[in-house]
């Protein structure tokens, strides 16, 4: 199944000017750093990665729910390993379990010579707006 997400208006991605792949339980977002990316120490601001990260895992997700569903970040633990001040950084999301109410993910982002940036595990809901 081809997630929804990759092909939808997203002004967040972009603001950001990032890109997203995904299907099949696992999802990918990746962005070339920038300065608008910095944070005032001149490397990649924490929530680049995060964002990255939680948009994969909510591709991710989109990618395994019934069609008309739709999903939420319930909490993300996150975890930052190195800073990045150049390149592309890619995150890459996979799905652990899926429920019919919650997906539990886990999400990596990596840097241009493959070192990890940041890494998250999270949990999602699965909405059905149909539902009372």
């Amino acid at each position: 199944m081809t997630d929804p997400i990759v092909d939808k208006t997203f002004p967040l991605r972009e603001y950001l000017d990032f890109s997203i792949e995904g299907g099949d339980g696992r999802a990918s977002t990746s962005l070339s750093l920038d300065d608008q990316h910095l944070n005032p120490n001149q490397v990649a601001h924490g929530a680049v990665a995060f964002t990255l990260m939680d948009t994969a895992m909510g591709a991710a997700v989109m990618s395994v729910v019934d069609e008309g569903q739709f999903c939420a970040t319930i909490e993300v633990h996150t975890r930052f390993h190195r800073g990045a001040s150049k390149g592309t950084l890619t995150a890459e999301a996979s799905v652990l379990t899926a429920g019919r109410r919650v997906v539990h993910l886990e999400a990596r982002t990596v840097d241009d010579d493959g070192r990890l940036i940041a890494s998250a595990t999270a949990s999602f809901a699965v909405i059905n707006p149909e539902a009372p």
